[in-house]
């Protein structure tokens, strides 16, 4: 896993990042998980009004990188608008647990093998904008996450059924971070932004609100705990009844609704342990099948992340929770 730390504006990040790959012989300009194509670029071009209305800081920050990389800027913005909106092989399942003294957040990470060292860390402190510690396995957009607020989120991808020129599922989660200090912000945000593809989003904030977001271009669900309960869980498929008419059941989602009843499961039935150590057990699969992916198949689980929110902790695996242990990250302060 890659460590970066950017710096300035977005504009100025982008450049200097674009133009260290640059230097070092790396390109931008081809994607290694799906083709290019004239639907993509068109479907991109779209998108753009929409974020230059929304989010223009994010348009900067990736001219930058293809000036400095010196790759066409429509290729990287068919790359990175187009992400999620059409197929993705990105995995993962969430949960968040909020009760007494306890406001946890945990994610697995499911994706390709192949690409496991591309995978990044990124710590941002971009002017205008709160800082965050998040991960990707592309970069821009951002997958899971806490910002210096204490407002942590994170997305599972949901195979689309339909798409809309809009925010998808990665730049939802790094507008998130850059943008919003509590969960409550975050869920008028995305009532308020035009919303490109099909996820889950889960977040956690420091005064214990918790909650998923089933959304995709057409409707939005909140998700808050059951009466009665503290938690909060999910994986790569729409569980509301509002939702489920958007799910794909021909496509292979690596297992989701059993990642999502052992999640499920093991914090309805261990509600006097929740904490740090029961995250850990549930994410490394001592509950149930969670991360135990056959390597040679090319999927595996390929980072985890908890945020301990009351103690202001960061914690990640990288690599498969069940064969290494997590490490606290100290690099950012959550005030």
């Amino acid at each position: 896993m890659y460590h970066g730390r950017f710096k300035g504006t977005h504009y100025e990040v982008g450049y200097k990042w674009g133009q260290l790959l640059d230097k070092h012989g790396k390109k931008l300009d081809f994607c290694p998980t799906f083709d290019l194509t004239e639907e993509k670029y068109e479907f991109a071009n779209q998108c753009l009004k929409e974020y230059e209305k929304y989010f223009p800081e994010i348009s900067d920050e990736i001219r930058g990188i293809a000036e400095g990389n010196k790759v066409p800027v429509k290729t990287l913005q068919t790359i990175l608008f187009s992400m999620y909106c059409f197929e993705f092989d990105n995995k993962c399942t969430c949960f968040a647990i909020s009760k007494d003294d306890e406001i946890i957040f945990g994610r697995n990470s499911d994706f390709l093998v192949s690409l496991e060292k591309l995978y990044m860390n990124c710590i941002y402190h971009l002017n205008g904008s709160y800082s965050f510690n998040a991960n990707t396995t592309a970069y821009v957009q951002m997958e899971d996450g806490v910002n210096e607020h204490g407002f942590s989120t994170g997305l599972t991808f949901v195979y689309p059924k339909l798409r809309k020129p809009g925010l998808n599922a990665g730049m939802l989660i790094r507008y998130l971070l850059e943008k919003c200090k509590t969960t409550e912000d975050a869920i008028k945000e995305l009532h308020r932004l035009p919303i490109a593809s099909a996820q889950t989003i889960t977040m956690a904030d420091l005064n214990g609100h918790i909650a998923v977001v089933e959304c995709n271009p057409e409707n939005i669900v909140v998700i808050r705990p059951e009466p009665k309960e503290h938690f909060v869980a999910t994986a790569n498929n729409f569980n509301s009844m509002d939702m489920k008419q958007y799910r794909n059941p021909d496509i292979d989602d690596w297992s989701s609704d059993e990642r999502y009843f052992t999640a499920y499961n093991a914090l309805k039935n261990n509600k006097d342990s929740y904490s740090v150590k029961l995250a850990d057990d549930i994410l490394s699969g001592k509950y149930g099948f969670m991360c135990q992916y056959n390597r040679k198949t090319n999927a595996d689980t390929v980072w985890s992340v908890i945020y301990d929110l009351k103690r202001k902790q960061i914690w990640r695996v990288e690599g498969n929770p069940s064969r290494k242990r997590f490490k606290e990250d100290l690099r950012m302060k959550i005030h």
